[in-house]
Formats: structure tokens, sequence, C-alpha cells
């Protein structure tokens, strides 16, 4: 480990690391970062902070409700400075993250590597093309075959003929007296028929 004091921190360039994460803490982990960073003076250190999500819609009880996401369960991402100018790490914000609660470690154990450029802009391009959009949570194929969980068409089943993601919606066709018919439906109101 190097002795930070002597370094002018503003000459390393922070880099992405991966942080793992115990299940379902990433949230927490994250909320942490984000307030004592600044109460511990590690602002110089850690520089950002991400946990990539996306909004999905899912039916439970037969209502649709909207959740979140993570792109990366068990993960957080985390923009900073962690090594020195002479290439070893720096203890501050070694320990300011090994001590936070919830985070297992860096990915790369004692030696972890930074994410190159184009994984980082990978993942924040990903993030950027999920605001605003909210996606069903499970994604239907054409010809998969599909039971009806809502309205008039309840309980019988059908293969998607057609997808629209923009709008949400399914064209199944379901077969009504002997006849194949086409019958517009949103993602929430079916299931696989497995």
């Amino acid at each position: 480990m190097t002795d930070e004091n002597k370094t002018d921190l503003t000459k390393i360039p922070a880099q992405w690391y991966v942080l793992q994460t115990l299940s379902n803490q990433e949230a927490k982990v994250k909320r942490y970062l984000d307030k004592f960073r600044v109460v511990e003076e590690m602002e110089t250190y850690l520089e950002e902070i991400l946990m990539p999500t996306e909004m999905v819609s899912e039916v439970r009880g037969g209502k649709k409700h909207s959740v979140v996401r993570k792109f990366y369960p068990g993960y957080v991402f985390v923009k900073m400075r962690l090594f020195g100018e002479d290439g070893k790490v720096m203890q501050k914000p070694w320990y300011f993250i090994q001590k936070v609660e919830g985070v297992i470690g860096f990915v790369g154990g004692e030696h972890p590597q930074p994410l190159k450029a184009d994984e980082i802009d990978r993942i924040q391009n990903q993030m950027k093309a999920a605001v605003g959009v909210e996606k069903p949570k499970i994604e239907y194929a054409v010809g998969q075959e599909l039971r009806i969980t809502d309205g008039p068409f309840l309980n019988l089943t059908g293969k998607v003929e057609e997808i629209s993601p923009d709008t949400g919606k399914l064209k199944v066709m379901v077969s009504i007296f002997g006849r194949l018919t086409p019958v517009e439906l949103e993602y929430w109101q079916v299931t696989r028929a497995d």
C-alpha cells in the first residue's frame, strides 16, 4: 500500500472498478457510498457510483406493477482513484470501500483491474437506453405459445404472431369457435404456456 499523503491526487486519473456486493445489497451500498464519500472526505478518491437498473412491468395478483430490475445483480461500479503514482493501492480508499457494509470486495480481489473504456461505455449506454422506457419483465418471441391471463379471452392459449415492443403489445392468434383469430394483448395480459 502507498502513502497517498505525499501524492497530488488530481494527477492520478480516476478509473472504473467493480465491487461485488451481498445479494440485494447493491442499493444500500450505493446509498452509503454516495452519502459517506463526502462525510469521510473521500470525494477526491471516489468520483462516481453506478448501479445500472431499468424499469420492467410484471403481473402479480392479476395487476400490473412496475419494478426496478438491476442489470448486474450483486455488483456496483465505482469510478475512483485506487492506485497511487507508484502503482500501489492507496490505503485510504481501499479501507473505506472494504468497511462498507454489504461489500464483499473488489472484483479481482487484492489486485482489482479497472474496466476498459469500451466496457464502461457499454454499461452507460445501456443505462441511457433504459431511461424512460418500461420493458416487460418477460420477453416473448414470435411463434411462442402463451396463455391469456386477463380480459375477455382469459385462459385461452395462442401463438405470438407479432410483437410491438414500443407499445408493449402482442398480436396473438387464438382459436375461437374453431377459427384462428388475431387478438391484440398487452404483455402483462399473457404468460408463457409452459
